[in-house]
């Protein structure tokens, strides 16, 4: 598992957490910072699979 599953567990959680915060406090900028935090974390993920998928033999 290379650091980019890592760093792209952690985006997807941390947009979660702030997409939450702004659902609770009714601000749609913290709710779209949190979603694109999310999409972050997906392609960070992504970005970890070909990765590894490479260094393969």
């Amino acid at each position: 598992m290379s650091e980019e599953h890592t760093k792209g567990t952690l985006n997807k959680a941390q947009g979660k957490v702030i997409e939450g915060y702004g659902k609770l406090t009714g601000n749609r900028r913290d709710q779209a910072r949190g979603k694109a935090k999310q999409v972050q974390g997906d392609a960070q993920q992504r970005l970890g699979s070909i990765a590894d998928a490479v260094r393969r033999p």
